[in-house]
């Protein structure tokens, strides 16, 4: 009997010294479970907070692209902008350009003009001294060759308007001046002091008259009476053709 009894208590006692190990074990296995779920329960959080960071991060990226991609489409429309800009300013310029040198062709024709009018009028000025000797009245004034005389010599008295025999000769050597440089017009001023121009135009046609007798053709020649301011007289005033240079000067303007 004592026997079982002790039998029966070993059993006993080894079963319940199983089972503490058991349960020690168990409870070492739910620490070491519960110490595992704490550290994926950490990398959860720490991979979420990370979630939300980089959430953050994409959305302040794709804001900053959405920024980039306005301010390109700005900068790119700016561009063409600019583009046509300086294309127009471009063109203006040209424009601008082409503008100025057909004005500078303008005045080169206009001075080139003025220029050889100059030239021929220094070429009539010694044509007209050789012809009328050193002590004629002989003068330029704005590129006009002036030639002037008394009326006395020219008509015999001031109130004469027929030419004198004693100043054919001086007529024919105007004509002969006039005859060399066919390029010229000629302008006749007949002066008065006392405000009476009826008879200073007759002397002036008196003369037109005797040139055209001696071959100038009448479009050539002009014919005036002038108030001489104290002077009187007839002034014999070479010159440029003037509608003529106006008409080239009208037409370089015009093309």
């Amino acid at each position: 009997m004592k026997r079982i009894l002790l039998s029966l208590s070993f059993v006993l006692i080894l079963s319940a010294s199983v089972n503490a190990q058991k349960k020690s074990e168990l409870i070492a296995e739910i620490s070491t479970l519960k110490s595992q779920l704490d550290s994926v329960s950490n990398e959860v959080a720490t991979a979420q907070r990370n979630e939300k960071a980089s959430l953050a991060k994409a959305e302040s990226f794709e804001a900053q692209a959405l920024e980039l991609r306005d301010a390109n489409k700005t900068l790119m429309k700016n561009l063409n902008s600019f583009s046509q800009l300086s294309s127009q300013n471009s063109t203006n310029m040209n424009k601008a350009m082409e503008s100025l040198n057909v004005k500078e062709r303008q005045l080169k024709a206009i001075n080139d003009a003025i220029a050889s009018n100059d030239s021929t009028a220094l070429v009539v000025l010694t044509n007209a001294k050789q012809t009328l000797g050193e002590n004629a009245k002989i003068g330029v004034s704005n590129g006009m060759v002036v030639i002037s005389s008394g009326l006395a010599s020219l008509f015999g008295s001031d109130t004469g308007s027929t030419i004198a025999v004693e100043a054919e000769p001086w007529v024919q050597k105007i004509g002969q001046i006039l005859v060399a440089n066919p390029n010229m017009a000629v302008t006749i001023e007949g002066l008065s002091m006392t405000g009476n121009l009826d008879l200073p135009a007759q002397q002036a046609s008196a003369i037109s008259s005797a040139l055209q007798r001696l071959e100038i053709a009448p479009e050539r020649i002009t014919a005036v009476g002038k108030d001489g301011n104290l002077k009187e007289g007839v002034l014999i005033r070479i010159h440029p053709k003037f509608d003529e240079f106006y008409k080239m000067v009208k037409e370089n303007m015009k093309n």
